[in-house]
């Protein structure tokens, strides 16, 4: 695809989502700890998914993009747009084309999530996990923190580690999110879960995700006093 031929897609993608989406979209952020929700949105779009902050959106007729729409009262979006401006171009992370008011519209990243994998008992190769902490090492460079990066935010695509979500990269606190599933994968993971092809259902892992939080918060208390 051409340049022009780009430039005009990108215009009619935002056409639309001027004039069908935004009109038509209702988003809510319940808890601010737990995925916003999709209460309603315009035909033919639809939700791929949804993270603490924003819902990701797409159009049939333009598989290549998505929107990220923030739900009202989140805050976050000058910061995500910012984080993409230093991140610029890589393998392993997204590009963002445009910045509206309260979404962006971002390349299309292909691939299941680490979480996914483990439900389903997909594989994980440790070429993936390189991939990631090569990813995060140029994030480093580029003046940024790898904070917040797990199983949901991680996916792979014909054997590549890829990074979803870098929202929270310019957040300069600490965070153990990657080192801990790091651990895990390697020993838990691949001595353990990945032999046996064993899948966990999505209520277990809803439950360790949650248990998770609780002990971070409460490590991160404890680190303060």
């Amino acid at each position: 695809m051409n340049e022009r031929t780009a430039d005009h897609r990108l215009s009619t993608l935002l056409e639309r989502v001027e004039d069908q989406l935004r009109p038509g979209l209702l988003i809510r952020s319940v808890d601010p700890h737990d995925p916003v929700r999709v209460d309603r949105i315009p035909q033919p779009w639809r939700t791929l998914g949804c993270g603490n902050y924003a819902a990701v959106l797409v159009h049939p007729d333009h598989p290549e993009q998505v929107v990220k729409f923030y739900a009202p009262g989140r805050p976050g979006i000058e910061q995500e747009a910012e984080v993409y401006r230093r991140i610029g171009h890589h393998a392993a992370y997204s590009q963002c084309f445009h910045v509206g008011e309260g979404y962006l519209v971002l390349r299309r990243l292909q691939g299941i999530t680490l979480y996914d994998c483990i439900r389903t008992g997909s594989p994980i190769p440790l070429q993936a996990m390189q991939h990631i902490d090569e990813a995060l090492a140029y994030a480093v460079s580029r003046g940024l923190h790898g904070h917040d990066v797990h199983g949901r935010n991680v996916m792979v695509h014909e054997g590549r580690g890829l990074i979803v979500d870098i929202s929270d990269f310019l957040n300069p606190e600490p965070c153990r999110a990657w080192q801990d599933l790091r651990w895990a994968y390697h020993r838990l993971y691949r001595p353990l879960i990945a032999p046996l092809g064993l899948q966990a259902p999505g209520p277990v892992l809803d439950l360790v995700r949650r248990s998770y939080r609780l002990y971070r918060r409460l490590n991160s208390q404890g680190r303060s006093r």
